[in-house]
């Protein structure tokens, strides 16, 4: 399946039984955060609230909220549908993957831009029916919410911000949190380690005053998920969107920006950074479940709105978990298993639990083969990407069920000795992190609790799991009924 724009998912949505429409008079300030909160929290239905005080726009909540939705928005009915075309992707390679991680990575984003198709450029777009400029752009015309009480104001919270590399002209696709200052400007909460962060590091370093940067809120459902996807710089996110929906999105030129947007969305804002030019953003209830402190982030000036003629505004609500962004970033983990596991090999399988909020924990399982190996699997995950801000990596025999928490518990305090199974390295962390001594670096920790055995240089023998003989399970399947046991 395959959706042109929101609006056909929320009618795919709806139709399903997954989306109620909510008439009642809301408040985007705070009320939307608390209804929606509890409906996610409770496995509820995406939310459409069609009457929100002080605008005729109205807001749509909670669609990845769930595994089914989350698959559904990214083109099939199991999130593992993509996971498995990228595995037949690296089985087109001639030979089987090359050696060495760069010509491995190289070789698969070569294979998805092959497979994907590329985005196509048009010259009418839904996005541009109003043009808005000068003395008529106002964000405070749409409803964008205030979440959480101690929130220093409204935030746009589901955005595809754009921007090029000043310099190789590469395309970055974000999704970054904006508090609106005031009718024309915003902040731009880009982190450290991001692709608008560089764009603005680059543009600093060759004197450029202004950084180009256009925001698109809406459009497709798999595109709009692209700008949380933690893509190698290389790599176009709206490539990777084409790849997804196994066919390019459509752009259109921005009016007053060189930039180019969904052609589908419902908003965009266009303007520009000034390198280097900063402004107190802030608190922010974060997907931590605390609210990030106030400090300085850029400052994004309007110079044009454009919107469809009756515009939907799409949001997610972040906040202790679970909240909607676990989902998408549940559909982040099992996209790039297999490219982990192209790299590592010895990977079986990977989950970042709601509790680890996507960075703080990460669980593995490995075929073990080797003395060192849970460790070599901790350090190289750290190497990679944005794995570099996990906190925690538990490494487990292929035998456990990472999915299941309460399993990797289990393990973890049984098969821990702490003065050998507990690596600590430094490194960079997320700028949300409160945690660390300073900004932005701290310290991780690896605990290997896989089985020990002689090639671990353990003198003691390792005891077997308590399991039942399958002979007595199947006496006992065969004579349930006799027993009389409800």
């Amino acid at each position: 399946m395959r959706f042109e724009d929101i609006r056909e998912f929320v009618d795919f949505l709806e139709n399903r039984g997954e989306l109620v429409r909510i008439k009642a008079l809301v408040d985007a300030n705070l009320e939307i955060t608390e209804i929606t909160d509890r409906v996610v929290k409770n496995g509820g239905p995406a939310l459409l609230f069609e009457n929100v005080i002080g605008t005729n726009i109205p807001v749509l909540t909670n669609i990845y909220g769930s595994e089914k939705r989350i698959a559904w928005a990214l083109g099939g009915d199991d999130i593992e549908h993509i996971p498995n075309r990228i595995r037949k992707l690296l089985g087109m390679v001639q030979g089987g993957p090359p050696e060495g991680f760069l010509n491995k990575a190289k070789a698969l984003m070569d294979l998805i831009k092959v497979a994907g198709s590329q985005p196509k450029i048009i010259r009418n777009a839904p996005c541009q029916e109003v043009v808005l400029t000068g003395s008529d752009i106002d964000l405070y015309k749409f409803p964008v919410l205030k979440c959480w009480p101690m929130d220093g104001g409204p935030f746009i919270t589901l955005p595809l911000v754009i921007t090029r590399d000043p310099v190789s002209g590469a395309r970055n696709v974000g999704a970054y949190r904006m508090q609106v200052f005031d009718r024309q400007t915003t902040g731009m909460h880009w982190q450290t380690q991001k692709g608008g962060t560089h764009h603005e590091r680059v543009a600093i370093q060759e004197g450029i005053n202004k950084l180009e940067v256009a925001v698109a809120l809406g459009g497709d459902p798999a595109t709009l998920w692209t700008g949380t996807a933690p893509l190698p710089p290389d790599l176009d996110e709206l490539v990777v969107a084409g790849f997804i929906r196994e066919k390019g999105i459509d752009l259109v030129k921005c009016k007053t920006v060189d930039l180019e947007v969904p052609a589908n969305a419902e908003i965009i804002l266009e303007g520009y950074v000034v390198p280097g030019e900063r402004r107190i953003e802030g608190p922010f209830g974060d997907h931590t479940g605390l609210y990030s402190l106030a400090e300085d982030y850029p400052v994004f000036h309007i110079t044009a709105i454009t919107h469809r003629l009756n515009p939907i505004y799409p949001t997610i609500i972040v906040g202790r978990p679970v909240q909607e962004d676990f989902f998408m970033g549940k559909a982040t983990e099992r996209i790039f298993l297999p490219i982990i596991q192209m790299v590592l090999p010895e990977v079986v399988d990977m989950n970042m639990p709601a509790e680890g909020v996507f960075h703080n924990l990460v669980i593995v399982s490995i075929k073990k083969e080797y003395p060192g190996q849970a460790s070599k699997v901790m350090y190289a995950l750290w190497g990679m990407g944005l794995m570099m801000l996990a906190k925690a990596i538990i490494v487990v025999d292929e035998s456990v069920n990472v999915q299941d928490v309460s399993e990797v518990a289990w393990r973890v305090t049984n098969n821990l000795n702490a003065d050998q199974d507990i690596i600590y390295a430094s490194g960079p962390v997320d700028d949300l992190d409160h945690s660390s001594p300073m900004p932005k670096y701290g310290s991780k920790i690896g605990i290997d609790a896989t089985n020990k055995g002689s090639m671990d240089n353990r003198e003691r023998d390792w005891p077997p799991d308590i399991e039942m003989s399958q002979e007595m399970k199947n006496l006992v399947n065969d004579r349930w009924a006799e027993y009389g046991i409800e």
